[in-house]
């Protein structure tokens, strides 16, 4: 057994629909680990009920570490797994296809073969009574993570954290970056895991997300940190990671990062950090546009 699906529980509203997708799953070569950041909703009496259906370890914290830090609460429950070689975080309110573990099974040769240490499956938006809000996405066989993370950018697909398998010591190496609300975190993980490198696509199954209304890509009362997420993201990978990036692809980071910046630009943090990125990459005529730019939204917004 080779797969661990790690599922950092906390809300058990659409749990028992989650369990049941693993409990139907055509080949039980999986192992699930079940960490319970400090819910007050008790899914013993569930788990109860699919404990002879698939093999599963479960931990309850006596502290919350959510609320804080969500990738600290997805490394803490990355810490049960055993030796398993891959391992994907699954959301205690989405589900999966019931081919996805026979799927990585007959897959994995041919991925360990290329040195991808990324896979994921194809998506589909669901809603809190299971109805499909999206087609089903699909991908490329083989995508750079760069190349998906401009085809995000673009519209062209959506991305949550459930449809990706991550061999397991590459994503022990590079942690999940801690950004507010884990906002990006997982786009991150998946750039670095795959060291910017092919992602292995299955689209013959299905991960369905859950826009529930609960989530936190559902919700709009947490937008001011998502921007900071956002900007953070940005940030780091023009800093740190540029040489990924081809001579395409670095324009639009900048302009990504430019309208998280004019989204909260009277935060003088971020004026600080982003001046000195761009005087330090040598972006002068950039930064200059950009202050003229935002001048002239402060002017129109005046008149």
């Amino acid at each position: 057994m080779v797969l661990a699906i790690v599922i950092p529980y906390y809300k058990i509203r659409f749990f028992e629909a989650t369990l049941q997708s693993l409990a139907l799953q055509t080949d039980k070569r999986f192992k699930v680990y079940i960490g319970n950041d400090a819910s007050d909703q008790d899914p013993s009496k569930l788990l109860e009920k699919f404990k002879s259906q698939f093999d599963f370890e479960y931990q309850y914290y006596e502290t919350n570490l959510g609320s804080i830090s969500l990738t600290q609460q997805w490394e803490r429950c990355l810490a049960m797994v055993g030796n398993q070689d891959w391992v994907m975080i699954l959301g205690d309110d989405d589900t999966i296809d019931a081919n996805c573990v026979a799927l990585f099974y007959q897959n994995k040769d041919l991925v360990e073969s290329k040195n991808c240490k990324v896979i994921r499956y194809a998506t589909q938006v669901i809603d809190q009574n299971d109805a499909t809000l999206s087609g089903i996405y699909t991908h490329p066989m083989y995508e750079t993570s760069a190349d998906f993370l401009m085809r995000k950018f673009k519209g062209g697909t959506r991305s949550s954290l459930s449809e990706f398998i991550f061999n397991k010591d590459a994503l022990l190496k590079h942690k999940f970056k801690d950004l507010p609300l884990a906002w990006f975190s997982d786009i991150l993980a998946v750039l670095e895991v795959s060291n910017f490198g092919l992602i292995y696509t299955i689209n013959e199954a299905v991960v369905q997300f859950r826009l529930s209304g609960d989530n936190i890509t559902s919700r709009a009362d947490n937008l001011v940190l998502k921007n900071e997420a956002s900007f953070e993201f940005f940030y780091y990978l023009i800093k740190e990671k540029k040489g990924f990036f081809s001579d395409l692809q670095i324009p639009v980071l900048q302009e990504n990062l430019e309208k998280t910046f004019l989204y909260n630009k009277k935060n003088i943090r971020f004026w600080v950090l982003f001046t000195k990125l761009y005087l330090s990459k040598g972006y002068f005529k950039k930064y200059i546009k950009f202050l003229i730019k935002s001048g002239l939204m402060v002017l129109k917004k005046i008149s």
